[in-house]
């Protein structure tokens, strides 16, 4: 069965370009995000350090840190929880292929997995358009509503992402994996037709 990754950090377009080609080219259609708490327990109760660290602290402690220490351990939350992931995977048996998205897919890991240079690749935004995404989702302000500053600790989170993408293009770049950047000014059409021209599917 063939499996499309598409890596990256968040408010990139990754789910965009993942549903749009799994509509067009009958592809099923895996966001990992949708399972992500089930992973991080089941990396917890196995023992992982980071994952049952991150699931006894409140949203005061996760955002109210430095960035760098946000960044540098949601690096290794997604290292944790990669082989549960790719267990799932391996359960799956569709026809047509797997088209699957999410910030867990680390350059890094990928290239351990095996997965192709022409089966992988990420997206990720600028700074000022992950902003400007952020702020429109609805969800954002139940995250940090138990944040004593909410201002700062958004501030933190949307510099972690912004740290977080530039660990995710500099892998691509070390291991030979395509790294798209997405800036706002191209359409979602586009972006589509990137990546569907990337994955060779027609």
């Amino acid at each position: 069965m063939t499996v499309y990754f598409i890596g990256g950090s968040p408010c990139s377009g990754k789910s965009t370009a993942a549903q749009a080609l799994a509509e067009r080219f009958g592809l099923h259609y895996f966001k990992v995000d949708d399972h992500l708490d089930r992973y991080i327990q089941q990396a917890a109760e196995a023992g992982k350090r980071h994952c049952a660290a991150i699931r006894q602290m409140t949203p005061e402690q996760i955002w109210m840190r430095d960035p760098l220490v946000q960044c540098e351990e949601e690096l290794l939350i997604y290292q944790e929880i990669f082989e549960y992931i790719l267990a799932d995977l391996e359960k799956m048996n569709f026809e047509n292929g797997v088209i699957t998205e999410g910030a867990a897919y680390l350059p890094m890991l990928a290239k351990k997995a095996g997965v192709p240079a022409g089966r992988y690749l990420s997206i990720t935004p600028t700074k000022a358009f992950q902003i400007a995404h952020y702020r429109l989702r609805e969800w954002v302000p139940y995250v940090l509503a138990e944040c004593s500053d909410k201002a700062a600790a958004f501030d933190n989170w949307m510099e972690r992402d912004a740290l977080f993408a530039k660990a995710v293009q500099q892998q691509c770049h070390e291991l030979g994996y395509v790294s798209l950047v997405n800036s706002g000014q191209q359409s979602e059409d586009d972006l589509i037709a990137g990546v569907a021209a990337h994955f060779q599917l027609a």
